[in-house]
């Protein structure tokens, strides 16, 4: 039985670890040709040795997304070894935090913008021209329950306007990119076990707050949103566009 992305070509950024890498996976798995990027490049060829285990296929990149020269290399690598791209997945994301918004300087705001929004301009830019080519194809964007909602313990402002912003960016690539056949749409992942969040879990009283916040009780894992991912990447969401799916266990519920 084929798989659910048999014969598309993908592109997945930050596969090294996280939600990432369990993207990467999870869609090498559905018969999808995976390219990814990310800084570390001893974490890409992880993934990579994993997916090969299961005969996978998987090419990455090593890539700073911030930069534009990179994010372009990144595309041309793409179409010089598939010809073609039908799913772009703007996953990787570096934000930045504060005690509180009077003590995020410049600087972290700056970064955040860079290594949060910036970098999904920048793939987009480079990335939508090569699903065009292609007849169409899904874009998929990562925001935050937190462009949705304010958090607590510490200053998420950078973080929250960053993400606020893709859902509003990405809502217009829907409107403008319609007509070239390219679907467009975000996941807003709740709290989830992964390297970003890791300060916080290793802290057991700020890991039981969060949980008791879930209507499903435990933290998210990054395989929650992978399938997420997958099922937006898939022909199955052949009508879904402009949309935010909420992946959460429930936080924002109430």
């Amino acid at each position: 039985m084929a798989g659910r992305l048999e014969g598309k070509v993908a592109l997945i950024t930050g596969t090294g670890t996280g939600q990432g890498k369990a993207a990467a996976v999870l869609f090498a798995k559905e018969g999808a040709k995976v390219v990814g990027c990310g800084r570390r490049e001893n974490l890409l060829e992880e993934t990579a040795q994993e997916i090969a285990a299961f005969g996978g296929e998987y090419k990455y990149l090593k890539t700073d997304l911030s930069k534009e020269n990179e994010v372009k290399a990144l595309i041309d690598f793409v179409k010089d070894t598939y010809g073609k791209l039908d799913i772009l997945y703007n996953n990787a994301a570096h934000p930045e935090f504060a005690p509180s918004f009077l003590e995020l300087d410049w600087e972290k705001w700056s970064k955040s913008m860079d290594n949060e929004l910036n970098m999904v301009y920048w793939s987009c830019h480079y990335g939508l021209p090569l699903l065009i080519e292609n007849g169409g194809g899904a874009v998929i964007n990562t925001s935050s329950i937190l462009a949705l909602m304010g958090g607590q313990g510490l200053s998420f402002a950078a973080h929250s306007a960053t993400k606020g912003a893709i859902i509003s960016f990405s809502r217009q690539l829907a409107v403008e990119y319609a007509p070239h056949n390219i679907r467009v749409n975000v996941i807003c992942p709740g709290m989830v076990e992964a390297d970003i969040t890791k300060p916080f879990i290793e802290q057991p009283e700020v890991v039981q707050q969060w949980i008791n916040r879930h209507l499903i009780k435990r933290l998210g894992k990054p395989e929650d949103i992978a399938y997420a991912a997958l099922y937006l990447a898939s022909d199955e969401a052949s009508w879904v566009t402009g949309s935010v799916l909420v992946v959460d266990g429930g936080w924002t519920a109430y």
